[in-house]
């Protein structure tokens, strides 16, 4: 992209050039769904492990791997100051890791019966795969951040990454009850090569003549990353933990296990259509109005969802797709802002790659938190997978509904004091 389109606002990806860059969010969102949602469930229903020593498990796997996010984006800035063809190598590098450590997670080469030997494959796989999935989410965030633009057309470009990234969700929500984990292990690396064949073809991220500083601690020197990313922080937390306990509401609170795809899809699918939703409404109110609006609907939405029982499969479909209209927001607005406050800090072309090492930090900060306090939480409580007792139902509900609006109610407010300030 030039530098004339950079302050004009013109939109950094059109048509074909939009699908070029957006493309590795198809599988990169493909695989996430099953290792942050699936995987749980899956290592506690089919092989048995304690949802104590599961939680425990993730917590550490997945703050180990927050930690490093930031030297990933530093080192994502050095690529992108050598060259896009640098940090597309770097990509596909990371890629054939990340295929092989998502098969091996779901087929663990170890006895399904010993559960410490199952617990030490998957700490040791975890790790390896949660970096390679880092190091190519973070490049390819930085790289469409460098793109640059006005506000809508920061959403647009966020929006080709998350609208492409919604619809490998979408895939991975329904192939693996459809096809079975065998097949979506293969989908996967096939969709991963034909995304990394089309960046090759993206927009070149701009770079700027003088390499900047490569401080891990410049973009918390910034007030206003300071500020977006505390509210980052706590609707993260609002969405991770539903996400991490949905399949067990479903199974266990609505009694609805055969209704699984069709939960998923109506959720994903009303967040991919969302999308370029909330980036016209962008255009009338600014990127963190939005945002807001959103943060209300999920609100709203979770409030309805605590009122269910079993059997209530026509209300929760509804529940899924407000909600997912509402995940719209959260995807496409989020990083936008993000990107608008590099530019204000004078930083744009130059730190992209720090900002969202910090950003990705925080991401997996989240669902480690989620994790490591929701499932041994629940277990404390009394509840564990199949469980009938009134009591344990209730700490799930409690859990999957009340928690995130309250957490979700407390971002919207600190997004609310800062939103006329510094974070348009």
């Amino acid at each position: 992209m030039s530098a004339v389109a950079a302050s004009t606002g013109a939109p950094a990806t059109r048509g074909w050039d939009g699908l070029r860059y957006g493309a590795p969010g198809f599988p990169l969102a493909f695989v996430a769904l099953p290792l942050y949602v699936a995987l749980p469930n899956h290592y506690a229903a089919e092989f048995g492990v304690p949802l104590a020593a599961l939680g425990a498990l993730l917590l550490a796997a997945r703050l180990l791997d927050a930690l490093i996010d930031p030297w990933i984006g530093r080192w994502a800035d050095a690529l992108l100051d050598r060259s896009a063809h640098a940090a597309w190598l770097a990509m596909t590098g990371a890629a054939v890791v990340l295929a092989l450590g998502f098969r091996g997670l779901f087929f663990p080469a170890v006895a399904p019966t010993d559960t410490t030997a199952l617990l030490v494959w998957c700490g040791a796989l975890l790790v390896v795969t949660y970096l390679a999935y880092s190091v190519m989410s973070v490049v390819h965030q930085a790289w469409g951040a460098r793109l640059g633009g006005n506000e809508q057309a920061r959403a647009g470009v966020v929006a080709w990454r998350e609208g492409l990234a919604l619809c490998g969700v979408l895939v991975a929500s329904v192939l693996p009850s459809m096809a079975g984990l065998q097949a979506s292990t293969l989908v996967f690396a096939v969709a991963l090569c034909l995304a990394l064949a089309l960046l090759r073809r993206a927009p070149a991220p701009h770079r700027l003549a003088v390499l900047p500083s490569r401080s891990l601690r410049l973009p918390l020197s910034t007030p206003a990353f300071r500020r977006l990313l505390a509210v980052y922080l706590l609707n993260g937390i609002a969405s991770a933990v539903p996400a991490t306990l949905v399949l067990f509401f479903i199974r266990d609170r609505l009694q609805a296990p055969a209704y699984e795809p069709l939960f998923l899809a109506s959720y994903f699918a009303a967040a991919a259509v969302s999308v370029p939703l909330w980036v016209r409404l962008v255009a009338r109110l600014g990127l963190a109005r939005s945002w807001l609006a959103g943060m209300a609907l999920a609100i709203a939405v979770f409030a309805w969802a605590a009122a269910l029982s079993a059997g209530d499969v026509v209300s929760y479909t509804a529940i899924c797709a407000l909600s997912g209209v509402a995940l719209g927001a959260d995807l496409a607005l989020p990083a936008a802002l993000l990107a608008g406050v590099v530019q204000k800090a004078g930083h744009a072309g130059r730190a992209e790659g720090a900002y969202f090492g910090w950003w990705n930090f925080a991401t997996k900060l989240n669902l480690a938190l989620a994790a490591g306090v929701a499932l041994p939480a629940l277990q404390a409580f009394g509840y564990a997978p199949g469980a009938t007792d009134p009591a344990a139902l209730q700490a799930l509900t409690l859990a999957y509904c009340v928690l995130p609006c309250v957490l979700k109610l407390i971002a919207a407010a600190l997004l609310w004091r800062h939103w006329n300030q510094d974070l348009r």
